[in-house]
């Protein structure tokens, strides 16, 4: 069984400009307890929601184990579903289809390309991490069904 640890979704591209000026300000709590996904568009209320530019990398998917020499919040890395127990880098690898579902019935995502890091996680998350979340950055999906996703144990299905 996976789990969904957290759920990210801003209005705004927080991590714009030089790395050591910090952030800009979210406008509203980015965390969010459950978000509607639309196919082939992303999450309601996200950055990349309907943006042409995007549609193959509308979601982002992080597992939170890549994180586990590194340290930080993981919702530092502004992906959008945070997981745990899934091999969410061998997907963007493979460009693998698969479902997530968290209780209100199953949501098919592909994956595309892998989610590259930038230097912004050196200063977000620790020193170095930049460099530690090469090829473990998560990947950027497309959703190809409606639904609701809510943060808590999930159930994964990779499709072949």
């Amino acid at each position: 069984m996976a789990e969904v640890l957290a759920l990210v979704v801003s209005s705004v591209h927080a991590y714009e400009g030089r790395p050591q000026d910090g952030p800009r300000p979210d406008p509203e709590p980015v965390s969010r307890p459950e978000v509607r996904v639309r196919a082939g568009l992303g999450l309601v209320g996200d950055r990349y929601f309907n943006r042409p530019a995007h549609r193959a990398a509308a979601v982002t998917l992080f597992a939170v184990e890549s994180l586990a020499d590194i340290g930080g919040d993981p919702l530092n890395t502004r992906r959008n579903i945070i997981v745990r127990g899934i091999d969410v880098d061998l997907l963007a690898r493979e460009k693998a289809e698969f479902t997530l579902d968290t209780g209100d019935g199953p949501i098919r995502f592909q994956a595309h390309t892998a989610a590259t890091p930038c230097r912004w996680m050196d200063t977000v998350l620790a020193p170095g991490a930049f460099r530690a979340l090469r090829g473990k950055g998560g990947a950027r999906c497309t959703p190809l069904t409606d639904g609701l996703l809510r943060v808590g144990q999930a159930t994964f299905t990779r499709h072949t």
